[in-house]
């Protein structure tokens, strides 16, 4: 059975740094684009960052540019959001998700049940 489990949510502060792994179960995510969301009011979930099946990186939104990062060990079968300079709009579930058709431009087909990250002091 295919199965995306989100970890490494938790409480930071302000400027403070988090990393997020997304492991797979029952399929390899290096054969599938695989990417990061998290709710946006008026826009269900909002896509953040991508990874493609070739490793190539799409930045969605301007608000975690050069802030957050994605990376993908295919080792462990994991994509990881390293997120740092955190804010308390990060404030959120986040969820990772995978792509059959392994380009990033295209929509995500499963879903992970999301792990919470909360910014405060």
């Amino acid at each position: 059975q295919l199965q995306l489990v989100e970890s490494g949510g938790g409480l930071v502060q302000p400027g403070g740094s988090l990393r997020l792994s997304c492991a797979a179960s029952g399929f390899t995510l290096e054969d599938y684009s695989i990417g990061w969301f998290r709710p946006a009011p008026g826009k269900g979930r909002e896509g953040l960052l991508c990874i493609s099946s070739s490793g190539g990186v799409t930045n969605y939104v301007d608000s975690v540019k050069g802030r957050f990062t994605i990376s993908r060990d295919n080792a462990k079968n994991t994509v990881y959001l390293q997120m740092n300079s955190l804010k308390p709009e990060d404030t959120a579930v986040y969820y990772c998700a995978a792509g059959a058709r392994r380009d990033c431009k295209y929509g995500m087909d499963y879903w992970g049940k999301g792990t919470l990250v909360t910014v405060s002091s």
